[in-house]
């Protein structure tokens, strides 16, 4: 798992995190896996970008599960270098033998028509360009729900986290091998 901090747990216990509550069902189906969680709360896709290659060398995944690009949106950085980031992720982890699963993200319309509908085909686009499996949007089911953000409006609660765990089951479960 890649990610910033919708994936590291941002401001509730590790475990309650949806990666982690990915290990358990994991380990429930008796799927032959080992989740490490290399996300980081804040990082950007370049950021992530630096850390992958070492990563990909400590780890040899089967699967990368990226989740990056929401920090790019909230600094205003240009969706261009974002989609240029994840593509060469998306390559690194080929060339180091994983399977890619792209986790989408959408922003606020404040954000402008022009940025947000920008922003979210990226993903689209990255996903069917480099035919990775996709998640559209890790919040789908959550945005919207006051109730189910912490008080700074940006990080689910514990409470959504098994909400965001089936959203990318969704797409996880035909990657993975029988047990």
């Amino acid at each position: 798992m890649f990610g910033d901090s919708l994936s590291a747990a941002y401001g509730i216990a590790e475990k309650r995190g949806w990666v982690a509550l990915l290990a358990d069902r994991l380990r429930r189906e008796r799927a032959d896996y080992s989740v490490v969680n290399a996300s980081i709360s804040g990082n950007t896709s370049a950021e992530g970008l630096s850390r992958l290659p070492r990563a990909l060398k400590l780890n040899t995944p089967a699967i990368v599960i990226l989740e990056l690009g929401a920090n790019d949106a909230l600094r205003g950085l240009p969706v261009a270098a974002m989609e240029k980031n994840l593509a060469r992720m998306i390559r690194l982890s080929r060339g180091a033998g994983a399977k890619v699963l792209l986790v989408g993200m959408r922003m606020p319309p404040n954000y402008g028509p022009e940025y947000t509908r920008e922003f979210a085909a990226a993903f689209a686009e990255l996903a069917r360009r480099h035919r990775t499996a996709f998640v559209p949007f890790l919040l789908e089911g959550v945005a919207g729900e006051p109730d189910l953000f912490q008080a700074d409006r940006l990080h689910p609660t514990e409470t959504a986290q098994p909400v965001l765990l089936d959203n990318v089951w969704k797409a996880l479960r035909p990657l993975l091998k029988s047990p």
